[in-house]
């Protein structure tokens, strides 16, 4: 778990590891989520870069009967 500080102005730098996992770009915005007591940042993506992000799932779930 990396720690981060908060600076005068309010900014934090995100560690280079997450920034490099999460494939982070300058300039590229994030949502700022509220949990409780927590603070969660998610990366804003297009909904081109989103495709066949579900290959490979397992569709093989168990259906009601009036489901196709």
């Amino acid at each position: 778990m990396d720690t981060v500080t908060i600076s005068p102005k309010f900014q934090v730098v995100i560690p280079k590891r997450i920034r490099e996992r999460l494939d982070l770009r300058p300039g590229q915005q994030v949502q700022v989520i509220e949990y409780g007591d927590r603070i969660e940042f998610m990366p804003v993506r297009s909904i081109a870069s989103m495709r066949g992000f579900l290959s490979g799932i397992d569709t093989s779930v168990i259906r009601e009967d009036d489901r196709v």
